[in-house]
């Protein structure tokens, strides 16, 4: 999106939108949720890409919108363990999330993977053009 579609998007002067995307001044949550809601992105990758010090994170989670989904199940099980969350260790808590997220890299990588053959392994089914070995005769 061009510059000036995002700051009409967000209801904001060009001038005061460029001070925003600069990253001047100090953060402003909602401004960064009207952001994300007009670029269709994701405003907890944004806020967590601050945390981790990765701007690519933002645009990585952008499309599948991977740290909205956390944030969504992060309040589901604080509704449903309640103050059970208090007598979990920090070891259970960091080994259970580097499984699942080492499973979902995984899952991501098998994906690529059985793409790539299925297509490799159909591909040779199209028909292709003769190759013109400059002889005239194609």
């Amino acid at each position: 999106m061009r510059t000036i579609d995002v700051a009409v998007g967000m209801n904001m002067a060009l001038r005061s939108y460029e001070h925003f995307e600069s990253g001047a001044g100090r953060i402003n949550l909602e401004r960064i949720h009207r952001f994300a809601e007009v670029t269709n992105s994701d405003a907890h990758a944004i806020l967590a890409a601050l945390a981790i010090g990765s701007p690519a994170f933002a645009l990585r989670c952008a499309d599948n919108k991977l740290a909205t989904i956390i944030a969504v199940v992060l309040q589901e099980f604080d509704e449903e363990a309640g103050d059970a969350i208090a007598d979990l260790d920090a070891r259970t808590i960091i080994n259970a999330f580097t499984k699942t997220l080492k499973d979902l890299a995984d899952q991501s990588v098998r994906k690529d993977a059985e793409a790539e053959a299925w297509l490799e392994e159909r591909k040779g089914r199209l028909v292709t053009p003769a190759r013109d070995d400059g002889s005239g005769d194609a």
